[in-house]
């Protein structure tokens, strides 16, 4: 149980966080979308896209999901990354998202914690995120989490394949 306050009913809503499962991934392409839409963008992933990099036969990403009554209302999204000149493992938390109506819930922290304790059981070492920039309320919830803001200089770049 994570928040009383979740639901209106006499009975504390429970909240589980688990690995994401193939049934979930409309529900998850809905949050997605409503993440980007909160930024100002336009998803363009799909169901097909996340069913290849979720549950394919070489999967990219892991997500874990926070749910409530049969409802998904947030979830990490993290993959794999490797810092070559420190020989440091970690993962980088692409996204983490719980949906308007649910969050000061304390859904987020879960969301971290399940995602640090599966870091933890791959060996790495650290887990990283990003942040838009000016994005204060993001600085402050990440650091209030235990993240130290480390300077980041310099370009990148990519390339379409």
């Amino acid at each position: 149980m994570l928040n009383p306050e979740l639901n209106s009913a006499s009975e504390p809503a429970l909240v589980s966080v688990r690995r994401a499962q193939k049934a979930d991934l409309f529900a998850l392409a809905a949050m997605i979308e409503q993440m980007a839409a909160h930024h100002g963008d336009k998803a363009a992933n799909s169901v097909t896209k996340l069913d290849r990099d979720l549950f394919g036969e070489q999967p990219f990403a892991t997500v874990f999901v926070a749910e409530t009554a049969g409802e998904l209302i947030g979830y990490a999204l993290l993959y794999p990354v490797y810092r070559a000149t420190e020989g440091e493992r970690g993962l980088e938390l692409h996204h983490l998202f719980v949906r308007q109506e649910h969050r000061s819930a304390g859904i987020g922290r879960h969301l971290i914690d399940r995602a640090m304790a599966h870091a933890r059981t791959l060996g790495c070492d650290f887990i990283g995120l990003g942040a838009a920039t000016g994005n204060f309320a993001a600085y402050r919830y990440y650091q209030g989490q235990g993240f130290t803001a480390y300077p980041s200089t310099g370009m990148r770049f990519r390339m379409a394949l």
